[in-house]
């Protein structure tokens, strides 16, 4: 059975590895999602994957529309964190933006373009 959770220890909120991953990280990007990844080596280790979501008052000034935004997103890698896993690998920081000023209509577009992101990754 898979696992749905996203709890708290699996959250990116500290400081120092948020910029730790702006610092080290690598960007991908898919459509109007952009991914920044920093895997576990040797040098730099990672105790336990965290994964954030962001979105820029840029592109939405009204809080209920980057809410939103951020609760697809999250949902997003909640209900597909087998795949994403399989993909960027099991100990992994990563932070998820949504980097366009249109509002997603549904959260099926959403989930395409983290499928996408995913099997882009897989491939490279």
């Amino acid at each position: 059975m898979q696992n749905f959770k996203y709890p708290g220890e699996e959250k990116l909120k500290k400081n120092t590895e948020i910029a730790l991953l702006f610092d080290k990280g690598k960007w991908r990007s898919c459509g109007n999602l952009r991914i920044i990844i920093l895997k576990d080596k040797p040098n730099l280790p990672v105790e336990s994957p965290r994964f954030g979501v962001s979105v820029s008052k840029r592109y939405f000034k009204k809080a209920v529309y980057r809410n939103r935004v951020k609760r697809l997103l999250r949902e997003c890698y909640r209900l597909n964190k087998d795949l994403y896993r399989e993909c960027f690998g099991e100990k992994t920081l990563a932070m998820m933006f949504w980097v366009s000023s249109d509002l997603p209509a549904k959260f099926q577009d959403v989930e395409e373009q983290f499928l996408k992101l995913c099997q882009m990754q897989k491939k490279a």
